[in-house]
């Protein structure tokens, strides 16, 4: 027993105690970063995911539902009249939607201004504004998993088969061969 006076030594802490809960926790720590990363980095192969829906805007602020403008084939591109890569590519794109007309019906282009100003794209797209739908907020396009702009996606029966992020030549044979190939699969399946 000891004296009431006398100090008690501290309780001894096994030597690496602490040590040892300090590595439990950095063990556990990469085992999660590297579940997650396989996750994310995992081969997916050519499968495809829903394409998200909801409601765009026209240029009268009058919901429209997404749904409405898609075709068996529709390209989806997010754009602004403030991005720069945007304003460059647009009129590549404008081609291509005018080259691939002959397959009306099969085949559109949704062009989906993000935040922007509707008189500014009408001021750019001139007659063609008028198909231009509108995400105010970035909702839609946030669905889609975009957040920096341009992105495009390639929806074929309302499954995202392919994603373009940032500027494309929508003139080159290898950018529109995703496409052609999907209108071309459209009697397959």
């Amino acid at each position: 027993m000891s004296q009431p006076n006398e100090q008690q030594p501290p309780e001894a802490v096994p030597h690496g105690t602490r040590a040892t809960v300090s590595r439990k926790v950095q063990i556990l720590l990469i085992v999660v970063v590297l579940a997650a990363a396989t996750v994310v980095f995992w081969p997916r192969g050519k499968a495809s995911v829903d394409a998200p829906g909801g409601f765009l805007v026209d240029a009268g602020s009058r919901p429209v539902p997404m749904a409405s403008r898609m075709a068996p084939v529709t390209l989806v591109h997010f754009w602004a009249t403030w991005c720069p890569p945007c304003m460059t590519e647009v009129p590549s794109i404008g081609r291509l939607a005018d080259d691939f007309a002959r397959y009306r019906g099969d085949f559109t282009v949704l062009m989906v201004s993000v935040a922007d100003d509707v008189d500014r794209v009408k001021k750019f797209a001139g007659e063609k504004a008028s198909s231009v739908l509108y995400d105010p907020s970035w909702k839609v396009a946030h669905r889609y998993g975009t957040w920096k702009l341009p992105e495009t996606y390639l929806v074929v029966r309302g499954k995202v088969v392919k994603r373009w992020i940032g500027e494309q030549d929508w003139d080159k044979a290898q950018t529109r061969e995703p496409i052609k190939k999907a209108i071309a699969g459209l009697g397959k399946g």
